[in-house]
Formats: structure tokens, sequence, C-alpha cells
């Protein structure tokens, strides 16, 4: 096997961010790439203008790409933040206002994956009470992404760059998706396996990929170090992803990486051209 065998889209809020939002989905297009992720676009607010999403719809038509990935609201990110929605107050409370606008955007664009990150424990705070507002969010969430048709996606990250974030395993992750399901009785809760994240935490990838595949609803890629492309780092993707593919996994191939001091457009010499559209 070998990365003819899978399915690639590229990440719009780390990639090709040289150019404004509206013009990243042509640029990927232009690249090879007809799938494209996002994290939510606009940190500062959790309920855009209407207009500020017909513009963004129209930008992904126009450029020919299909959005596969769209993460709900999560504060700054890139920046302090990790998630919004096990955080008391306004913080949580903007999560909620964003939950339906999120779904919405992604039924009409015909996306069928939406992202929670979780939010970073809170000095103060019970772990048990953040615990406890999580789940009666992500029930909301998951809940919304069901109506549309989507999956939910919980992510894990890593502790040494995300120190106050819960979810720093596999595991971890993968537990908080049970109890979602368990609470919805939906099953459309999903982990989100990004191999540069648990390589950072120094699993196993092997032994991840083989006890998770069946939950993974989306993947998410960047070598380590460093979290730049395939091939800049020490990760074997070859080996990898077709691990993957032999484990039952079908779905996108995020690439969530840096494209280091080059432009974006320069950034995937690792795969030949051909391969980057969708099949």
């Amino acid at each position: 096997m070998g990365y003819s065998d899978h399915r690639f889209n590229v990440n719009l809020s780390i990639l090709f961010t040289e150019l404004p939002l509206l013009e990243r989905p042509a640029a990927a297009a232009a690249a090879g790439f007809t799938a494209v992720e996002l994290w939510w676009p606009w940190i500062d607010a959790p309920t855009p203008e209407q207009s500020e999403l017909d513009a963004l719809r129209k930008a992904l038509g126009d450029a020919g790409t299909q959005l596969v990935g769209l993460n709900f609201y999560a504060g700054k990110l890139p920046g302090p933040d990790r998630g919004a929605l096990s955080l008391p107050g306004e913080e949580s409370d903007r999560f909620r206002a964003n939950i339906d606008v999120a779904a919405d955007f992604a039924a009409s664009v015909g996306c069928k994956a939406l992202n929670a990150l979780y939010g970073n424990r809170v000095e103060g705070v019970d772990p048990q009470d953040q615990d406890a507002l999580a789940l009666e969010n992500l029930v909301t969430a998951a809940r919304a992404a069901d109506r549309v048709g989507a999956i939910l996606l919980i992510e894990a990250l890593n502790k040494p760059e995300s120190p106050l974030y819960p979810l720093v395993s596999a595991p971890s992750a993968v537990e908080v998706v049970d109890k979602v399901n368990e609470a919805t009785g939906l099953g459309n809760a999903k982990f989100l396996l990004d191999l540069y994240h648990l390589s950072m935490n120094g699993e196993d990838l092997h032994q991840v990929i083989d006890a998770y595949a069946d939950k993974a609803g989306h993947v998410q890629i960047a070598d380590n170090p460093g979290r730049g492309a395939p091939g800049t780092g020490g990760l074997d993707f070859t080996d990898l992803l077709d691990r993957l593919k032999k484990a039952g996994y079908e779905g996108w191939i995020g690439l969530e990486y840096k494209p280091g001091d080059a432009p974006s457009a320069d950034a995937f010499e690792w795969l030949d051209k051909p391969l980057r559209a969708a099949k």
C-alpha cells in the first residue's frame, strides 16, 4: 500500500494562513486539493454575521473544495485556548451559542464532521464540575451534529504544548467519546486520532491505531518533532497510514501541519499532485 490508498484534505487554519480566509480554498485547489477542513474561523465570534458565513460558503463552492471537517467555537485558536465547552461561565455560553450555527453551516456545505475541543482546566474550579459541564455540552453538540447527519469529534492533544488540557492520551479522549455515546444513544461521537499529538505524548502509535481505529472518525497528521510536513521529522507515515487502512479506517487524513518558512503551496512535495484530489 501507499499514499494512493488514502483520502487527504488540507487544514486551512494552519496552512495557507498567509492568505485571507476567503482566498485559502482557491489556493488549496490550485495546489491540487479538493477537500479542506477548518478550525472555527471567527475566534471572537461564535455567532458571526450571516454575510460572513455566506461569503465562506461561496469561497468554498467557487474553489470547488468540499469542507470535510469544522471545529465548533474553541476560543482563541491558535493562541492560549484549547476549547470552550468545559469552561464555566462566558466561554461555555459562547460554545452553546455556536452549536447550532456551526451545525447549520456544516449542513449548508455538506460537511459531515464537527470537532469539539474540550477546553483547559481552570484554576480554582473542581475538575469534576468541568467534566460534568463538558458532558452536558458535548451531548447537546452530538444531538446537533446528528440533526445534520454529522459526527461529533473529540480530540486528544499533547501535554507538552497543552499542559492544562485534560485529554492528553488516546484512552482519555476515547473515554469521553464513550460517555457521550452512552448519554445520547446516538453513537455519532467519534475519536479524532491526531498522530502528531499522540506521538508528542510518547504513545505507541501502532498500539493506538490497533486499539482505536474502529472509534476514529477523522485522522490528522504532522511530523514529529516540529509539526511540519511528512518527511521533516521521524514518523513513518507510509507505515502508519497503511496500518490505519489495515485496521479498517477509511476516512479522511487531514494535513494539519506547519508549512515551515516556505509558502504553503510548497509544503506538499511529499504527496504527488494526482493524490491530493479527493477520491
